[in-house]
């Protein structure tokens, strides 16, 4: 018996093996293929090899019982030092290599092996998909292509992988730098809430205390610095509610009837007699998260109001409901929303119009955050409209599993 030499590539080698991170837990897409290697080449054994540093463990296996086995009596560890090629032994007692190897004198001996190194893209074998008899035998040319082919089916698992743990590293980076960036927001934001409500207050004082002594455009001045104070105030709100939108769960569900919330939101509005809501017309109850749904509608009925241009705005709540989800509906007879921007309108920091009925300019956060509360309780939200005839917004609730 020869014991098998190091590669010359073996520092490499495992370093590839260890980036891969390959359990030993059985895992279906492999045993498919240690399947088809036994059923194609009539052999009672097939194996997906791994070769570590000391010992050779089975990612597959069909036909054994075996986990592993050290590296010095591995025929697997002969087969990697040709890469580029099979290694076929059609009887190991008559093969110097192999000659009184105890895997040769099993109850279940190893006498026919054929392996097909498993490569990575570097070139560097892992492994080997290999299939074994306990008596000498031969393949045919048909079932050793068939073998490299389904080797090469290994190799494309490999590859998967080790995308997958890319991006799996790349999703967490992005996870932690969205992480620092809403804790820099939110403490951004905070600290800048006083001073600009100190400038507020400053605004007014000097306008009550000094108005008489300013000209008129040094009057207007006062009023531009205390519309823009508010302007940023509102932009940080509803900063921070974007950010706070994400910490909302379904998981945090309560029961609350529907019609109490829109009659509670309605009241805080202080909605003017020039806009009739109508309300749905049954008595609904939802089990979820009270204070996304709260927001959620808060911003749609906002505005709505915001942006409509009708004598008399009209805006209609609906809600109806399966087995799996809530079902509500929020429209209007107001704008309208260009086709243009529909596709985009939940994108942070997209607007629809120039400015709502006040001439205030959107800062294109609030269907930003409406969407990252749908999400949150497991929804998804949509938007129709025809400009100068009213948008509709279908948004879904999915209900909490009892």
């Amino acid at each position: 018996m020869q014991i098998p030499a190091l590669p010359t590539f073996e520092s490499e080698r495992l370093i590839e093996l260890e980036e891969l991170q390959l359990s030993h837990e059985p895992d279906a897409n492999y045993d498919v293929i240690t399947r088809l290697a036994s059923s194609i080449c009539n052999a009672p054994i097939a194996l997906i090899t791994i070769i570590d540093s000391e010992k050779q463990y089975f990612k597959s296996k069909i036909g054994t019982d075996i986990c592993d086995t050290d590296r010095d009596i591995s025929f697997c560890s002969h087969a990697i030092l040709n890469p580029r090629e099979i290694t076929i032994v059609n009887d190991a007692r008559k093969d110097p290599r192999f000659m009184n190897n105890p895997l040769t004198k099993e109850e279940t001996p190893v006498i026919f092996y054929v392996g097909v190194p498993l490569l990575t893209k570097k070139g560097n074998p892992l492994g080997t998909l290999c299939v074994i008899d306990s008596k000498p035998r031969t393949l045919t040319d048909s079932q050793i292509a068939s073998l490299r082919d389904l080797a090469s089916q290994v190799e494309n698992l490999f590859e998967l992988r080790r995308n997958n743990l890319k991006l799996l590293e790349i999703e967490l980076l992005l996870q932690k730098k969205n992480e620092q960036l809403r804790k820099f927001a939110g403490t951004v934001s905070h600290d800048m809430k006083m001073p600009l409500a100190n400038m507020i207050v400053t605004t007014d004082i000097l306008r009550a205390k000094y108005a008489p002594l300013f000209d008129t455009q040094g009057n207007n001045y006062l009023s531009y610095l205390k519309q823009s104070s508010f302007s940023l105030s509102d932009y940080i709100d509803n900063l921070l509610s974007y950010y706070e939108s994400e910490e909302q769960s379904i998981e945090k569900a309560e029961a609350f009837e529907l019609q109490d919330l829109l009659e509670e939101l309605i009241d805080l509005l202080n909605i003017n007699e020039d806009y009739i809501i109508n309300l749905p017309e049954n008595p609904f109850e939802l089990v979820t998260n009270k204070s996304a749904v709260n927001q959620i509608l808060l911003n749609l009925i906002t505005n709505s109001l915001k942006y409509n241009d009708k004598e008399t705005g009209i805006i209609n709540i609906k809600c109806t409901q399966d087995h799996a989800y809530y079902y509500i509906q929020v429209s209007d007879n107001g704008k309208g929303i260009p086709k243009d921007k529909q596709e985009s309108i939940f994108d942070l920091f997209s607007t629809a119009t120039e400015a709502d009925n006040k001439g205030k300019k959107g800062n294109g956060i609030g269907l930003s955050t409406v969407r990252n509360l749908v999400q949150s309780l497991g929804g998804i939200i949509s938007v129709s409209s025809e400009e100068g005839k009213g948008a509709t917004f279908d948004f879904t609730i999915k209900k909490v599993s009892s």
